[in-house]
């Protein structure tokens, strides 16, 4: 790109944008980052890649900004906003990888905030198998009112108490008020806490540097040691391929089930080994969070917060204790040492309550279950933290869409022991897959946590705690059962049997399919129109990218510049 008389036109440009013969001769760093001032997520995220780009340079590289998409989850919650959310991961991995092509650059260093950002760089670091670091922008501190830490969490559960006259106007808005102080992401492990930790025990990440919370005044100085760091990957050639293993997924996914995570992290963990090429199942995360306890106190499920968590001793605490008992694999990380070594540094806080001894868990068994049967033949993830219940019954509250399930509990129409059936939310028939906190949290404001079930082809945000079942595969827009369901069918889930059913007779349900017809499609133009056409189920990560090659986890960009033939 660079180099030699007939690239003098490429020099004359950079030499544009005031670099120095000499600058442009060292390597060439992409730092991309997912900035905007549109919610606070991300909003420290440029201030970061200044830090990074310090490190590049301190090194012996040149670093070149570019900035992608994100859209923010807690702000289009429960709008026809939600349904671009999953669509921009997509988004972020195919800008990344494109802007990083183009310029044949050398290596990678990718921060993100809120929740897609953080596999969608990820995803384009495994294309692009170059040297790289991830690093996670940070949570946000919990806010505080009437002298309890609050999360956004909070916020939502309230609109559901003041719906049902249990929470007044100005205690909602005390509520809205305080529960986001600052910068940062949700505070408990939610999508972005959850995916942030993921990535540290998949090793991208630098053991601890994701558990610095964003207005930590440390955090500039992890930024500026990633920027060191992928100097130094680039000198001995450790790239994602060599990182991202079989291994490390397990590991990823021990992690998420330890510490209670968000059931998203199912769908962005089989996107990302689908991108590195790793053969990577649904019932991979059942028999690994079958063997897992989960024995770290987090919201939803528990009392305490990411912040919470880094001053307890973090991440690299959670990977001793796991590593003591025997449940990591050997993996290596982007630091050049393996996740064990960097557990054995582990320092706990003395008198710390967030990370609990693995003996005396939470729960036994971690917190994610797949299931499986006649209302979902492909799967569907149940999360088993934050309630104790193992088997519903009830009669189907059925709705076309999240909208109308909102509309219909904010009236009060939802009672106890129903199963409520939000459909055609799925990757195709949203399109984009929405989470569901909006109506979650609001059952569980209005005191139904814990009489009531929902199910739905859709997604649930992290936040959402209680008997909730998600990623009904196939979806109703891909004719799956769900799509013959009527108000009043009776609806068992039985986790401990792995098992969601429901009672209609042979006769009755081959006449339901006859008599079925189709909706149109809800886009038929643009982004969620091409989207729908070309996703993946749920069951696969809902992805958008041909199958990576299984038999190698080594990028066709790679091969190119090694000079080996495709």
């Amino acid at each position: 790109m660079k180099k030699g008389p007939a690239r003098a036109p490429a020099r004359a440009m950079l030499r544009a944008t005031g670099l120095t013969p000499e600058e442009i001769a060292r390597p060439l760093v992409a730092v991309v980052h997912s900035w905007t001032d549109l919610g606070p997520c991300n909003a420290s995220l440029r201030t970061l890649a200044e830090e990074v780009k310090a490190g590049v340079r301190e090194a012996g590289g040149t670093p070149f900004e570019f900035g992608t998409i994100a859209i923010s989850d807690g702000i289009s919650m429960g709008t026809d906003g939600m349904r671009a959310s999953l669509v921009s991961r997509e988004v972020i991995a195919d800008s990344i990888e494109l802007a990083v092509m183009g310029h044949a650059l050398d290596a990678v260093v990718a921060l993100s905030g809120c929740d897609k950002t953080i596999p969608g760089t990820v995803m384009a670091l495994a294309r692009l198998d170059l040297p790289s670091v991830a690093l996670y922008g940070g949570s946000i501190e919990p806010g505080h009112v009437n002298g309890k830490d609050v999360t956004i969490q909070d916020v939502f559960e309230a609109v559901g108490a003041h719906s049902a006259g249990k929470l007044s106007e100005a205690g909602l808005c005390d509520v809205e008020a305080g529960a986001c102080p600052g910068a940062g992401a949700c505070g408990g492990q939610f999508t972005a806490n959850t995916m942030a930790t993921a990535l540290t025990f998949l090793g991208i990440s630098p053991m601890g540097a994701n558990d610095v919370p964003a207005t930590d005044p440390s955090k500039a100085a992890v930024a500026r040691a990633a920027g060191r760091l992928v100097m130094q990957r680039l000198a001995d050639g450790l790239t994602p391929s060599k990182i991202l293993t079989r291994a490390a997924f397990e590991n990823a996914i021990t992690s998420v089930a330890a510490t209670g995570g968000s059931t998203n992290a199912v769908l962005h963990l089989l996107a990302i080994a689908r991108e590195a090429g790793v053969p990577l199942v649904l019932d991979d995360f059942d028999a690994i969070s079958a063997r897992t306890p989960i024995f770290v106190d987090l919201k939803p499920g528990g009392r305490f917060t990411a912040p919470d968590l880094s001053r307890a001793g973090g991440s690299r605490l959670i990977a001793k204790r796991l590593s003591d008992a025997g449940l990591l694999k050997r993996a290596t990380t982007v630091t050049g040492r393996s996740i064990q070594e960097e557990a054995a540094e582990a320092e706990e806080t003395p008198g710390q309550e967030v990370v609990r001894d693995i003996a005396r868990p939470l729960k036994k068994t971690g917190g994610l279950a797949i299931l499986r049967g006649s209302l979902a033949p492909e799967g569907c993830v149940v999360k088993l933290a934050g309630h104790e219940r193992l088997k519903h019954t009830g009669e189907a509250r059925v709705f076309d869409g999240e909208i109308a399930a909102f509309a219909a509990v904010e009236r009060r129409q939802i009672r106890a022991g129903d199963v409520v059936v939000i459909r055609y939310e799925g990757p195709k028939g949203a399109p984009g897959m929405p989470e569901m906190l909006a109506v979650t949290a609001a059952l569980v404001g209005q005191g139904l946590g814990e009489t009531v079930a929902l199910v739905t082809d859709g997604r649930f945000s992290g936040a959402t705690h209680g008997l909730m079942v998600g990623h009904v595969s196939p979806e109703a827009a891909g004719g799956g059962p769900i799509a013959f369901l009527k108000d009043g069918d009776r609806v068992t889930l039985d986790v401990t049997a792995r098992r969601l059913d429901f009672e209609v007779g042979d006769e009755d349900l081959a006449a339901r399919k006859r008599s079925y017809r189709a909706p149109a499609p809800r886009a038929t133009t643009g982004v969620l129109a091409k989207y729908a056409r070309l996703v993946s189920s749920a069951s696969e990560g809902a992805v958008t990218s041909p199958v990576a090659p299984a038999a190698s986890q080594t990028s066709a960009t790679a091969r190119e510049r090694a000079g080996v033939s495709a």
